[in-house]
């Protein structure tokens, strides 16, 4: 369980942070770059759910990807396998069923919305508009994680990048929904200003 009763520390003052392990990072290290980068997700989406209250099932689906998102960042930030923040003090793992829920939800939101025929600006309603940027904030952390597993001795578990791909995913595809199920999204005109 966490408990967070002392805010600061004073600890990260040299420039390092801790992970879930205990063990010290730099505050630009990969590892923490990774998870930094899902926090700012997670707060993205927090402005996207501002805006999401006239529909109760978006914005459950929302702050479901919330916790989930938290998940993925105990995830990456504890290494060791023994220690964890999850029930009974196991380690958080991501899992596929994380994975599959997120795709079940792409497919269901993606069911009413008319096909694209060209690619679609970020834009429309405010919640259309902060769920693109939480998309692309959310492809930044999914390279990072991927340029982190790809380090010698380094890991990231796979279900982590589905998880962050997927959402991306749905970020795009609940985007449209939130745009009047596609009515209000803007559309790329390709050269038109040329």
């Amino acid at each position: 369980m966490v408990v967070l009763n002392r805010i600061y520390t004073r600890t990260g003052d040299d420039g390092t942070t801790a992970l879930g392990s205990g063990e010290r990072r730099k505050k630009y290290d990969l590892r923490v770059d990774a998870y930094g980068t899902l926090d700012e997700v997670n707060a993205a989406i927090g402005i996207v759910r501002l805006h999401t209250a006239d529909d109760p099932q978006l914005d459950a689906m929302l702050g479901r990807i919330q916790n989930d998102i938290f998940d993925v960042e105990a995830d990456l930030c504890i290494l060791d396998d023994t220690k964890g923040k999850g029930p009974g003090g196991v380690k958080l793992n991501v899992t596929g069923r994380q994975v599959e829920w997120l795709e079940q939800q792409i497919d269901a939101l993606n069911e009413s919305l008319p096909p694209l025929r060209s690619f679609i600006l970020p834009g429309g309603t405010p919640a259309a508009a902060y769920m693109h940027l939480a998309r692309t904030m959310c492809r930044r952390a999914e390279r990072l994680m991927v340029q982190l597993r790809d380090q010698p001795g380094e890991d990231v578990t796979p279900e982590a990048i589905q998880y962050v791909n997927r959402l991306s995913d749905f970020l795009f595809v609940a985007g449209r929904h939130a745009n009047d199920r596609g009515g209000r999204d803007v559309l790329w005109q390709p050269g038109q200003n040329r």
